[in-house]
C-alpha cells in the first residue's frame, strides 16, 4: 500500500474517532450534563440549620499539598490561623461558584492555608419565605450564623469573606456587630448604585421616575405584595446571562467547535452547573432592592437599607481588603470604592482584576492575582 494511501487512511481514522466523540460528548452534554460535572468535590459538614439558610465547617484536608489550575503547589497548612473565616456569598447563586473545579477551588485554597473556614449557604427560599426583605438576612440569619461559627470554633472576632451581594451583607454585619468583626474581604460588593456605570444611569432614572409616581399616587414597591416581586431562579439565570449576552453565544459556540475534547465539555458543564443554578430572590428582598438601593441609593449615602438603622458605615472600622473588576458591569469599581467616603476604617487596600462580576472570584485571574494575596492579608492580621 502507498505511503499516500496509509496517510488517508490514518486521516479518515483519525476523523472518524474526532466524530465519534463528539457525537458522544455532544449527547452527555444534553442529556446527562451531571456526569460532567466537576463542582462541589470538597467535603464539608453542616453544622447549623435554620430553616433554608444552612453554615457549613469544612474540615482539614487529609492530604499534604493540593495543586493548582496553573500548575503550581499549594502545602496544606497543619496549625490553623488563629481568626476564622466565613464566606458570605450573596443571594440568588448557588454554592458551587466556591468550589468549581478541584483545581481552582477557593474553599480548597483557604482550608490548605490554614483557615479555620466556614460558608452560609442561604438554600433555596420558598413562597413561604417571601417576606424576607435584606435585613433579614444580614441582620437576622446571618447574625444567627455568625453565633454558630463562634461556638463551633470558640473565638469571637471572625473574618467575613463576601462577594457581590454577601459584600454588602458582610459591610451592613460589620456595621452592625463593630469590634466582632476583625477583617473584611469584600468582592464586587455593591455601595453606591447611582454611581454605578451604564446600570448607575438607568437606576437614576428609574428614581426620577418612581418619585414622580410616589409624589402623585403613594406607590412604592413596599406598597406591594411580596409575593408579586419573587423573582424566579431561572429568571435571575437569564438576567445574569443578558448583562453579557455575548459571552454566552460564545461559550456556546466554543463548545460546538470543541466537542471532541471530553476536558473542554467537562469544564462547560461544570461552569453551567454554576450559571444556571440561580435560586430565586424573595419578593421582601425584591422591594428593597427597587426602593431602598435602585431609587433611594441609600447605601450610596452611608445609610443601611433597613427601616430604622441602628447604625451607618460610619461604623465600620475593620480592615477592608476591596476587590473589584475591571470589566464588571453588575458592580463598577467607583460603585464599591464608595465606601471609603463613609467607613472609619483606616487599614484598607482596593484592588481591580481585569475580570467581570463572577472572574473576580472564581476565575484562573482571580486564583493567580489575589487568592494568595487575599490570604496573605488576612494572615497579617491574624
Amino acid at each position: 500500500m502507498s505511503s499516500s494511501l496509509v496517510a488517508t487512511r490514518d486521516f479518515v481514522g483519525r476523523q472518524f474517532k474526532r466524530n465519534q466523540a463528539r457525537l458522544g460528548h455532544a449527547r452527555q452534554r444534553l442529556f446527562d450534563p451531571e456526569t460532567l460535572v466537576r463542582a462541589g468535590r470538597t467535603s464539608y459538614e453542616v453544622i447549623h440549620q435554620d430553616g433554608p439558610v444552612s453554615l457549613r465547617y469544612y474540615p482539614p484536608l487529609a492530604e499534604n499539598e493540593i495543586e493548582m489550575a496553573d500548575g503550581s503547589v499549594v502545602p496544606v497548612a497543619r496549625t490553623s490561623q488563629r481568626t476564622p473565616l466565613v464566606i458570605v456569598p450573596p443571594l440568588a447563586v448557588n454554592m458551587l461558584v466556591y468550589d468549581l473545579f478541584p483545581e481552582r477551588s477557593l474553599v480548597r485554597y483557604l482550608r490548605a492555608r490554614g483557615f479555620e473556614l466556614y460558608l452560609v449557604d442561604w438554600g433555596t427560599p420558598t413562597r413561604a419565605q417571601d417576606k424576607l426583605d435584606l435585613a433579614s438576612y444580614f441582620a437576622g440569619l446571618l447574625p444567627k450564623a455568625l453565633e454558630q461559627v463562634r461556638a463551633h470554633s470558640g473565638k469571637r472576632e471572625l473574618s467575613l469573606h463576601g462577594w457581590s451581594f454577601g459584600g454588602l451583607f458582610s459591610l451592613c454585619q460589620a456595621a452592625i456587630a463593630g469590634g466582632d468583626i476583625a477583617n473584611l474581604v469584600l468582592v464586587g460588593a455593591p455601595v453606591d448604585y447611582h454611581d454605578n456605570g451604564v446600570l448607575g444611569e438607568r437606576y437614576k432614572t428609574l428614581a426620577k421616575h418612581a418619585r414622580w409616581v410616589k409624589r402623585f399616587t403613594g406607590l412604592t414597591a413596599h406598597r406591594l405584595p411580596a409575593a408579586l416581586l419573587r423573582s424566579p431562579g431561572r429568571l435571575n439565570s437569564l438576567v445574569f446571562k443578558l448583562t453579557s449576552p455575548m459571552a454566552a453565544v460564545k461559550s456556546y459556540a466554543n463548545l460546538v467547535a470543541n466537542l471532541h475534547d471530553e476536558d473542554y465539555v467537562s469544564g462547560h458543564a461544570t461552569n453551567s452547573a454554576f450559571l444556571d443554578g440561580m435560586v430565586a430572590y424573595p419578593g421582601g428582598v425584591v422591594q428593597d432592592f427597587i426602593d431602598y438601593l435602585w431609587i433611594d441609593d441609600v447605601l450610596g449615602h452611608g445609610k443601611l437599607p433597613m427601616p430604622h438603622p441602628p447604625a451607618d458605615l460610619s461604623t465600620v472600622s475593620a480592615p477592608i481588603l476591596n476587590i473589584t473588576g475591571r470589566h464588571d458591569v453588575i458592580v463598577t469599581t467607583e460603585c464599591s470604592q464608595a465606601m471609603l467616603r463613609y467607613v472609619s476604617s483606616r487599614d484598607v487596600i482596593c484592588r481591580t482584576l481585569k475580570s467581570g462580576h463572577v472572574g473576580i472570584v472564581s476565575s484562573e485571574t482571580a486564583m493567580t492575582e489575589t487568592w494568595r494575596e487575599m490570604a496573605d492579608w488576612l494572615i497579617a492580621r491574624d
